[in-house]
């Protein structure tokens, strides 16, 4: 029992220590609560009330954030980039590296953009939250280069949010051939791409 109880407390510990890791600020809270639970509850246990009244001093703190998150609207703005592509050129190179991270093939200053023939952005509140590269060789046919969020905006609102303007804007199907990152493929599966002989397909009618 006491080795059940102890490993509880390092459990609790973990996720609040794993919270601080989380680049998405809704994730940290949930995770921060999740951990500072388990770790009241552990400190109940041991009878340690000083770090329990803190752990659950946590919790209301993290409870009263998520609530004002939640409850706040977000204003996104959408940016047809490709008569000033100024914006663009900071917005790329501000985030390449971690561009790199998701997109280990595109490279910045080496790209032809001459291909790129197709470039939105999106901004959250006046902050870029997010951008989309693509090649369009058949109306209404987005083949992406690249479908980039901002560390801060990585719940698929931004993602949400794009693909609704793209429709306005007489784009109706994206496609994806490149099987380079996980993390990337990964997003495109909770946004609804379905692999077909190896090219990611969405269709957004």
């Amino acid at each position: 029992m006491d080795m059940f109880i102890e490993v509880f407390g390092y459990i609790g510990s973990t996720l609040v220590v794993v919270s601080m890791l989380m680049s998405s600020v809704i994730k940290l809270r949930i995770i921060n609560t999740i951990g500072s639970t388990i770790s009241g509850i552990y400190a109940l246990i041991i009878g340690s009330f000083p770090l329990a009244l803190m752990n659950f001093c946590l919790i209301v703190i993290n409870v009263y954030n998520l609530f004002k998150l939640l409850k706040s609207k977000q204003q996104y703005d959408f940016i047809d980039s490709k008569e000033d592509n100024v914006f663009l050129d900071y917005f790329l190179e501000r985030y390449k590296d971690d561009i790199k991270i998701y997109f280990p093939g595109f490279k910045i200053d080496k790209t032809d953009k001459t291909e790129i023939n197709q470039s939105y952005i999106v901004c959250c509140n006046g902050s870029p939250a997010g951008v989309l590269l693509g090649k369009q060789e058949t109306a209404g046919v987005i083949d992406i280069v690249i479908d980039y969020s901002t560390p801060q905006y990585r719940d698929c609102s931004v993602g949400n949010y794009l693909y609704s303007k793209l429709q306005e804007n007489g784009i109706y199907t994206l496609t994806f051939s490149q099987d380079e990152s996980e993390a990337h493929i990964s997003y495109l599966k909770k946004m609804g791409f379905v692999k077909s002989d190896n090219i990611y397909v969405k269709n957004l009618k």
